[in-house]
């Protein structure tokens, strides 16, 4: 007799029509109010969309909470939502600490490289533009096959991810899902640019959280199913029995001593590295941050998004494996079978125990905060992408004279572009069965060799261009034969399943990573640069640049970047030197501000430093180590704490991101509301 187990189909919950109303009808009603928004922004604001700084950078003016809030709301992928939740349900508690170490430190260590772009490039639209001024055509080409790359690697993963859940959950199909999803987020794009997907951000932070607030209130509180703390650790304590881990200590999901879990926190750590410095979405934040506050909204958006995997996956993830065979009544969607190898690689934990313990209600809340997750992100990536096109094809190797109005309106025909060819990106992954589990595990693999190269292009004088290609190009070359050759040795044979597998990925990351970081380093100290950076410092604003294209003469709807540069006449002779082209002055380095700014920004950096470094430290080995190796298998009290500090970290990350861009920009609120009152009136007395 056969010995394979055997699965039932994930049962949907929803009409067809739910799916379908979310997904075009939420989607549309955002880019509504999102192009509302950027009216009044046009109408009442200095600051115009048109403007090709305002649409790619925000006019570099964006403050540390609403940064925070959009480094939070893009780094929240499906993958957060959903792949956090599988690690939950396979490996336990480990897996949620182990998805949010791999994404805080990355994120608070950007902060560092973040401090160095205002510093040694301040003018820069992308991290590709950087690697232009320092190493000329051939780098150039290279990093942006991996800065495209990466971008497609991370749409695939949001749409994947998001179109299963929307599947599962209502029976949409698929390949329809994956083309309507990207549509209501190019339109406001297009119509308000980088400032408006940090609008954009802040709002869906806001339904993120409260849906967070509502799984943990309904699990630990008022649901029939588990209802408190101390029921769902009876569960996973019977789950254990039923079903133990292999590799968890006693095979208990209530343990960090997993071997599985180990070592998914090590390819998650690695390909976090990947997902945030090759991504230009997390350098569009840098450059658009405001000069002084840049590391601080990263170190702060760091250790904020850490509440979001922690506690949304450790309710759902946990609630799915103590539900699976216990609830009563027995309504797991695939009751009585597990969640297939399948069903758990595309994320459907995380669904499976909303509908165990809301319904329908529980249906449709996840459904809506998956579809916040993708929508936010690929909104980043929609941004991030057009700029690498614009500025970094289009204006470097067909029009280098192009003006901001060309530049703009260049991004908003590849944001169509791209927004239509992301539908088919997600169809072609889906036709060949590689889902979000697949393309999580293998992000590091593919991405890892030029994570150590990006980084110090930017921040080491002594980096040349022989060690760049080097480490980027010989770290591939190896990463690719350890991902081979451990594949082979350790599952068998080579085929697509094995290669996703994770020790597969751990050997091609940490390999990859780990001898592109040597020859890098190595290959540059046998002959070191002495790089001043000033060729990136006097990387120009178009604001600049433009100057010298617009004739005195333009028509009013024709000259948005000068009008833009006029408004700006009132800012601060300090953010003015930030945006001064160092080509401009006489002498480099020497201008008084410049040093005063140099010196600010290099102290910075040190903070940025020791507060990544004692991050890393508490979230890498303090927690998680002691327990790992002492076999420790939480005590009921114990698990009840745990569980406490992650409530209390998300009330407290939920808070911050919520208040503290309202906070800041209080006078903006002010200002655009009086202004729309006012003209409001003005009309009704006509």
């Amino acid at each position: 007799m056969s010995t394979e187990p055997s699965y039932s189909d994930f049962k949907p919950l929803l009409a067809q029509s739910v799916g379908y109303g979310v997904v075009v009808g939420v989607g549309f009603f955002f880019a509504a109010i999102m192009l509302i928004l950027t009216t009044l922004q046009r109408k009442f604001f200095k600051f115009s969309p048109a403007s090709s700084e305002e649409f790619t950078s925000a006019s570099r003016s964006v403050k540390p909470g609403l940064v925070c809030c959009g480094i939070v709301s893009a780094w929240t992928w499906s993958a957060t939502l959903l792949q956090s939740s599988t690690a939950a349900y396979t490996f336990g508690v480990s897996g949620p600490w182990w998805y949010g170490v791999g994404g805080t430190i990355q994120v608070a260590m950007f902060g560092m490289v973040a401090s160095k772009v205002k510093q040694n490039a301040n003018g820069a639209h992308t991290f590709l533009e950087i690697v232009k001024a320092r190493f000329g055509t051939s780098a150039h080409i290279l990093f942006t096959f991996y800065g495209f790359l990466c971008i497609l690697l991370v749409c695939g993963s949001l749409l994947l991810g998001g179109s299963a859940t929307v599947n599962a959950l209502t029976g949409m199909n698929i390949i329809a899902a994956c083309f309507l999803l990207p549509i209501g987020i190019a339109v406001y794009v297009i119509f308000g640019g980088l400032r408006a997907t940090f609008i954009c951000d802040w709002s869906h932070t806001i339904i993120l959280f409260i849906i967070i607030y509502i799984f943990a209130f309904r699990a630990y509180g008022t649901s029939p199913a588990i209802g408190s703390i101390s029921k769902l650790y009876d569960l996973l304590e019977q789950a254990s029995i039923d079903t133990p881990v292999v590799g968890n200590q006693g095979g208990s999901y209530l343990t960090m001593k997993s071997n599985q879990g180990l070592v998914f926190g090590a390819v998650t750590i690695l390909s976090g590295f990947t997902g945030v410095v090759c991504d230009q979405g997390y350098w569009q934040r840098a450059i658009a941050s405001h000069p002084e506050s840049t590391t601080k909204a990263y170190m702060l958006g760091g250790i904020s998004w850490f509440a979001v995997p922690w506690a949304f996956a450790s309710c759902l993830g946990l609630s799915a494996r103590a539900l699976l065979t216990n609830a009563s009544p027995p309504n797991f969607p695939t009751y009585p079978s597990p969640l297939s190898p399948s069903q758990t690689s595309a994320g459907l934990a995380a669904p499976a125990a909303a509908a165990v313990l809301m319904g329908k209600g529980g249906a449709i809340t996840v459904l809506l905060v998956v579809f916040m997750a993708v929508t936010s992100a690929a909104s980043a990536e929609l941004i991030g992408v057009s700029s690498l096109f614009s500025y970094d094809i289009y204006r470097t190797y067909f029009r280098p004279n192009a003006t901001g109005d060309e530049i703009v309106r260049v991004s908003h025909y590849f944001i169509c572009f791209w927004a239509v060819w992301m539908g088919c990106w997600a169809t072609i992954l889906n036709a060949a069965h590689i889902d979000l589990g697949w393309l999580y595990y293998v992000q590091g693999s593919i991405l890892s060799p030029a994570v150590i190269p990006i980084g110090l292009t930017v921040s080491w004088s002594k980096l040349t261009k022989a060690g760049v290609f080097c480490g980027a190009i010989g770290g591939a070359c190896l990463g690719m034969l350890a991902w081979m050759i451990g594949c082979w040795k350790i599952y068998g044979q080579i085929n697509i399943t094995n290669l996703a597998q994770p020790y597969s990925a751990l050997c091609s990351s940490l390999t990859g990573l780990f001898f592109s970081g040597i020859l890098t380093v190595g290959v540059s100290l046998l002959n070191p640069a002495d790089y001043d950076f000033s060729g990136t410092r006097a990387i120009a604003t178009l604001e600049d640049s433009n100057e010298s294209h617009i004739s005195g003469d333009c028509t009013p709807d024709r000259a948005s970047d000068t009008e833009s540069q006029k408004e700006k006449k009132g800012t601060s002779e300090k953010e003015l030197s930030l945006k001064q082209p160092v080509s401009d002055t006489k002498e480099v380095g020497l201008d008084k501000d410049e040093e005063t700014r140099v010196r600010s920004l290099k102290m910075v950096f040190r903070k940025a430093l020791i507060y990544s470094s004692i991050l890393t430290l508490i979230v890498v080995i303090l927690v998680p180590l002691p327990m790992f190796f002492s076999h420790y298998i939480f005590s009921k009290k114990f698990y009840t704490f745990w569980t406490a500090c992650s409530i209390i970290w998300a009330f407290a990350s939920g808070t911050f991101c919520i208040v503290l861009p309202l906070w800041e920009s209080r006078n903006e609120i002010g200002t655009i509301l009086g202004s729309t009152y006012r003209s409001i009136h003005k009309r009704g007395s006509l």
